[in-house]
């Protein structure tokens, strides 16, 4: 059973704004409640390729796990893959310009869990999407500058 779980806000601030501090890995740690830690793999720039390692806490468990960067259009969309970690995920932010000049963004998490995490999809989709608006809410938090 695959993973597949999207979830989205809108932030008053323009899409250039929230694209960039969303496609900023250093900037992980601070609006994702899981992620402990965000490291380079590759030169620090975000362009298709770049790697990004990162450790986080989720369902009790430390993960490990590096993405690559697959597709890239600054402003409007960066979908990462994972090339090492607990299971293929794919996770994809998108940033439409809403009438009012302000960001609506989706946070998608895809995958295919293997083996024993197979049969904790469930579980694994429904802790996704609460810990996905959460994130959401602290990162709309950060750039309304309420936080």
């Amino acid at each position: 059973m695959p993973v597949d779980v999207a979830s989205e806000i809108t932030i008053k601030r323009p899409p250039g704004v929230v694209s960039a501090y969303v496609c900023d890995p250093d900037n992980a740690a601070i609006w994702h409640g899981n992620i402990t830690s965000a490291a380079w793999r590759s030169e620090p720039v975000v362009r298709v390729g770049s790697r990004v390692g990162f450790v986080a806490e989720f369902l009790g468990q430390r993960l490990d796990y590096t993405y690559e960067l697959a597709e890239f259009i600054p402003g409007e969309k960066l979908m990462m893959r994972s090339i090492e970690g607990p299971f293929p995920l794919e996770t994809t932010y998108t940033f439409e310009e809403t009438r009012d000049g302000h960001t609506k963004i989706t946070l998608r998490n895809h995958g295919e869990p293997s083996g024993v995490t197979k049969m904790m999809a469930p579980m694994i989709s429904a802790a996704m999407r609460s810990a996905n608006e959460k994130d959401l809410a602290a990162l709309k938090e950060i750039l309304e500058g309420r936080r």
